[in-house]
């Protein structure tokens, strides 16, 4: 399946050395769809090695010490924190307007990469998982040279990206992809080398885009199973409407 190529292809090319390579295979191997009732309970669990709050120290920091099963734990246990909310705005919303016409330059000046990470930084520290800051991030230390940095943080994204191609294979409702935030439908679909044309919910909770498929013998679009993310949005916010996974 040409997503699931692409993310295992994306892993050996971007990693490079043995140290970032072997994982790979290994991690593909033990992970699959998440159990959420095991990483609801872990990830609250002070005495659990999958604890959230440690998971997150592990994750910010800058190394590569976290094993596959870290990656899923600590990526789906995002979803039961007192402070997650799918659809929240991201920080510093004045600085981001300044960064659009930076975002569409094709080149970029040391000043605008500066403020880049400052806003990567910014958002990766209210929320981690964010694909498309931690995208940056490596993108600012890869052209300011700091290869080791970029090295370390690519390890991390490509494991997350891992996490979710081992969800599902998106083809059906059945095998969809699970994710987190809404946004990250279109992130792992553009960091696997595909372009998102068009998308639609389908009861009783998934999303599907579909993509632009150069070959006939692809998928014409992937599944994204959005239950538990709705579950805990609508058990924040019960006033908002009925939560679909209940019916």
């Amino acid at each position: 399946m040409k997503i699931k190529r692409l993310i295992i292809g994306a892993l050996v090319a971007l990693t490079g050395s043995c140290l970032f390579a072997k994982p790979k295979t290994n991690a593909r191997a033990e992970l699959g769809p998440p159990d959420m009732d095991a990483i609801a309970a872990a990830s609250v669990d002070e005495n659990s090695q999958y604890y959230y709050p440690k998971l997150y120290k592990a994750f910010m920091s800058n190394d590569t010490t976290m094993t596959a099963t870290d990656f899923q734990y600590f990526y789906y246990g995002t979803l039961f924190q007192e402070d997650y909310d799918p659809y929240r705005e991201a920080p510093n919303q004045a600085l981001f307007q300044e960064l659009i016409p930076i975002y569409a330059k094709s080149k970029r000046t040391r000043a605008d990469r500066g403020k880049m990470l400052d806003y990567a930084l910014q958002v990766l520290d209210d929320n981690p998982v964010d694909l498309r800051q931690l995208t940056n991030r490596i993108y600012v230390y890869e052209q300011n040279g700091k290869y080791d940095l970029a090295k370390i943080w690519q390890y991390k994204l490509n494991h997350l990206l891992l996490v979710i191609a081992a969800s599902g294979t998106g083809v059906d409702p059945d095998n969809a992809f699970i994710v987190v935030y809404p946004q990250h439908e279109y992130d792992f679909l553009n960091l696997s080398k595909l372009t998102a044309a068009s998308q639609r919910f389908e009861p009783p909770y998934f999303d599907y885009i579909e993509v632009k498929a150069d070959d006939k013998h692809e998928p014409k679009g992937y599944y994204f199973n959005i239950s538990e993310l709705l579950h805990q949005y609508f058990e924040k916010h019960p006033s908002e409407m009925t939560d679909p996974t209940e019916e």
